[in-house]
């Protein structure tokens, strides 16, 4: 199972601070709980926030 946080947000490794902020957007929209009934919503959505928090942070991220 390759799911890296950079597929999780489905962008490329040079994504621009701008591209990650979109795609988190995009994807926690769709994958809200309240929004998306589904069983596995819960557990996608959470791993977009951690996602989104490693990646969005220049230390966090290159530290990853």
């Amino acid at each position: 199972m390759d799911e890296t946080y950079y597929n999780i947000l489905n962008i490329e490794t040079n994504a621009t601070q701008t591209e990650i902020k979109k795609a988190y957007r995009r994807l926690s929209m769709q994958w809200h709980p309240d929004k998306n009934k589904t069983p596995d919503a819960e557990d996608k959505f959470k791993k977009i926030i951690k996602a989104y928090e490693i990646l969005s942070d220049d230390v966090k991220k290159s530290d990853y």
